[in-house]
């Protein structure tokens, strides 16, 4: 069961991340964007049981929960504590079944690939954008890259949060285009 060393606001008013002292998760992303998706997973089901909530991701020690915009943080954060307090053992596949690879994306993901280019754009995502979208609640998967076509998905606050689309997305672009093929548009799915 995990304890709670911290709650933290995240650039999405809507969105807070929990900071557990236990793994929920060993290096899988689990994203839930509704209830519907996490019908398989019971820690997701759990908190969107609470009610007020839109989405749930965690990995590792970290769990991201979106509400609402009409519920209001101070009533619905004590209720949130309890599911995540009671959380069980970590698990090694996301809710919707993706293996480890396909869930985490950076390393892991670009050991799955063969394509240079993709194990490239994946080092330079973990090393200079991941942490960064990590410490404020989110994540950002690489779904694929087809010739020129990088798409990528944001993950837990970040995925709906404005500056991701906007921001974010433009400095990925040009740290891709500048390090690694300038004929590469980025874009979120």
């Amino acid at each position: 069961m995990p304890k709670i060393a911290d709650i933290q606001e995240t650039p999405n008013p809507n969105a807070v991340k929990f900071i557990l002292k236990e793994p929920v998760s060993h290096g899988t992303s689990h994203s839930f964007k509704n209830e519907e998706a996490a019908v398989d997973n019971e820690f997701a089901r759990s908190i969107f049981a609470v009610g007020n909530v839109v989405s749930v991701f965690y990995m590792d020690k970290m769990v991201t929960v979106e509400k609402t915009d009409d519920a209001e943080w101070d009533e619905i954060l004590p209720e949130l504590a309890v599911p995540i307090r009671a959380a069980e053992a970590v698990t090694t596949t996301n809710g919707n079944g993706k293996s480890a690879a396909e869930s985490v994306g950076g390393a892991i993901a670009a050991a799955a690939s063969d394509d240079p280019k993709l194990r490239e754009i994946e080092a330079i995502l973990d090393e200079r954008i991941r942490p960064y979208l990590a410490g404020d609640g989110g994540w950002l998967e690489v779904v694929e890259l087809v010739g020129n076509t990088l798409k990528i998905r944001y993950e837990g606050a970040c995925g709906s949060c404005p500056s991701s689309l906007t921001g974010t997305l433009m400095a990925i672009e040009n740290m891709i285009k500048e390090e690694v093929d300038p004929e590469i548009d980025v874009i979120a799915v």
